[in-house]
């Protein structure tokens, strides 16, 4: 049941809903112990009312709670009252990307300042063998002096079924076999719930698609994902929100790479090959591996305007191979 203004949940008082989604509500909330608004996310009923998916939350958001890093959105802790169940996170002020994106292509400059933030937030998290799983322009936020927070981290990784502690696939021994095997927007627990689509089809990395389960590598497909869409204007993948469509165009086709800018620079083409690169082999771990790398990289810079370049051949991206 919604929270109205005014309502709480332990020591937290409900100013206002923010939105709603597959992994829970959020609202505006006031932590009346330390005097401070936060993002209060309640958590699907799912979750909450079942003990052992309850410790398991506890225990991966004790995970997540160590991780510092100012391009990601901190968690700040766990409140149960009365049977509900809400999560505590950094209040983030600003437009999330897919907003800004809707306004159309970003300039180059600004769109290489935001992707190149994420990349470190991706590199911070995998560091301590955490990925997100469910990176796209929604939960990425850009605060008004431009610095960009990544959002729930981890947080569909948590409210899996049958997903167990360690499962977050960033260490180098690779997921453990109890991890998920089915796509996120297949297999939430809001999908089972109420049949709803989680996360958006068109963000999912080949590995995901196939139902295998996910590592970096899949934030890193998705950076890709969100890199092509801030240069362009339009998704890598569009295909709705239909899982059927979008897994046929992640497994079977190509991003419309004569979209990108023409003074786009050689290595950032580079980079988005990568990053979107099908083959599920080592070969593309460690591809993508070095395109997460290069990408933050400070000598990732737009050439001077008068310096121009014909687009890339229709086939892929120059210098991808």
């Amino acid at each position: 049941m919604p929270l109205i203004p005014g309502a709480r949940l332990g020591a937290y008082e409900v100013l206002s809903a923010l939105g709603a989604g597959g992994m829970g509500e959020v609202y505006r909330a006031r932590d009346t112990r330390l005097k401070r608004d936060v993002a209060l996310k309640v958590l699907p009923d799912a979750v909450a009312g079942d003990q052992k998916k309850l410790a398991r939350f506890q225990r991966e958001a004790e995970l997540l709670a160590t991780l510092n890093h100012p391009n990601i959105a901190a968690i700040y802790g766990i409140e149960e009252a009365d049977g509900a169940v809400g999560l505590a996170l950094e209040l983030v002020e600003g437009d999330d990307l897919s907003h800004h994106i809707a306004r159309g292509a970003l300039p180059l400059p600004e769109a290489l300042a935001i992707a190149r933030q994420i990349a470190d937030a991706l590199e911070a998290a995998h560091e301590r063998g955490v990925i997100h799983r469910d990176l796209k322009p929604a939960n990425i936020k850009i605060t008004p002096d431009g610095r960009v927070k990544v959002l729930d981290f981890g947080l569909a990784k948590m409210l899996e079924p049958g997903a167990s502690s360690g499962d977050f696939g960033g260490g180098s021994s690779g997921p453990r076999p109890s991890a998920l095997t089915m796509p996120p927007a297949m297999a939430s627990p809001a999908m089972t719930m109420r049949g709803a689509i989680v996360g958006t089809p068109a963000y999912m990395s080949p590995e995901q698609a196939r139902g295998t389960p996910a590592d970096r590598r899949a934030d890193i497909w998705a950076f890709g994902c969100v890199l092509f869409e801030m240069l362009t204007g339009k998704r890598a993948f569009d295909a709705g929100d239909s899982v059927s469509d979008a897994i046929v165009a992640v497994l079977s086709r190509e991003p419309d790479w004569t979209a990108l800018p023409a003074d786009l620079p050689p290595r950032v083409r580079t980079v988005l090959g990568r990053c979107l690169q099908k083959d599920a082999g080592s070969a593309c771990a460690t591809s993508r591996m070095c395109a997460s790398s290069s990408m933050r990289s400070r000598s990732m810079r737009p050439r001077p305007p008068s310096s121009r370049r014909r687009p890339p051949r229709s086939g892929g991206p120059r210098g991808s191979g």
